[in-house]
């Protein structure tokens, strides 16, 4: 069971899409929660529970991939990190945080704090169309966008569960992680589990402002698009904050249902508990 209170904190989602500065804000807030954690935390050796990392090294990896992510938002080159597979990025994050030996929390939230804005600041000055080279592959600026709140909310959700201290996940920042999420998921699609599956599931949001959106399976092979290409085998229908934490294997299906999180419908509903499996966390 989960050492925290897991009901999100408040904050209600708006219709349309998502303006940038309404990501950038969001980015801010959860950055600035972060840091806060931070700084009332006793010390970094806390161990994350089912991770091998501690406070420190979450809140290291989290400056450094701030850093990084500021750092191509701007367009400058970086290099590669990793291959773009979850594989690839566990590997590229062992060797630098290796290579990252500060674990101070004072130091590490300022600059989780600092260079999630030089992000926001760097993406506001550029279209948000434009392209962007980042850490699992190609994706316009808003999207990117989308990435680093995903990325910082997962890695917060981690400490103030460490921590026993509520998260800063809630409906409204969960649902600006869709793009985000609908991007990488061809990119990380488990080929052990998918292999040979063949089925249309259909995902919405309850409440959220993200339109639902199609995932089609065909022998193995994943297409993502905004309506389905055919009758969908299934709707999973997600709480915003579970949703996520599925998405980024904080939870498993069984608990989500448990918990309500998600409903599915349709002819083949036994087939959304298998749906999180068929993708590796990014």
């Amino acid at each position: 069971m989960s050492p925290v209170p897991d009901s999100p904190a408040p904050g209600a989602a708006t219709s349309g899409p998502p303006a940038p500065d309404v990501t950038a804000a969001a980015v801010h807030d959860a950055a600035d929660r972060i840091a806060g954690l931070l700084r009332a935390a006793s010390g970094p050796g806390v161990r994350i529970p089912r991770s091998e990392w501690t406070v420190g090294e979450a809140a290291a990896h989290l400056a450094l991939a701030n850093r990084l992510m500021a750092g191509l938002a701007a367009g400058e080159a970086h290099g590669t990190y990793g291959d773009g597979t979850p594989g690839g990025l566990a590997a590229a994050n062992t060797a630098s945080l290796a290579a990252y030996p500060e674990r101070d929390l004072d130091v590490l939230a300022e600059e989780i704090a600092t260079s999630a804005r030089a992000f926001t600041t760097a993406a506001a000055a550029r279209p948000a169309s434009a392209p962007a080279e980042t850490p699992m592959g190609p994706m316009d600026l808003a999207t990117f966008g989308s990435y680093l709140l995903t990325h910082i909310l997962g890695h917060g959700y981690d400490i103030a569960v460490a921590l026993r201290r509520p998260h800063m996940l809630t409906p409204a920042n969960a649902a600006l992680t869709v793009p985000f999420l609908r991007t990488a998921m061809p990119r990380v699609v488990n080929p052990r589990t998918a292999s040979g599956h063949t089925a249309c599931y259909r995902l919405r949001l309850r409440g959220a402002a993200a339109p639902p959106f199609a995932v089609t399976f065909t022998s193995g092979t994943v297409e993502v698009t905004d309506e389905p290409p055919r009758r969908p085998d299934v709707t999973i229908t997600a709480e915003p904050v579970t949703f996520v934490l599925l998405a980024l294997g904080r939870r498993t299906p069984v608990a989500a249902a448990a918990r309500g999180g998600i409903v599915p419908t349709g002819r083949r509903p036994w087939l959304a508990p298998r749906f999180p499996g068929l993708f590796t966390a990014p």
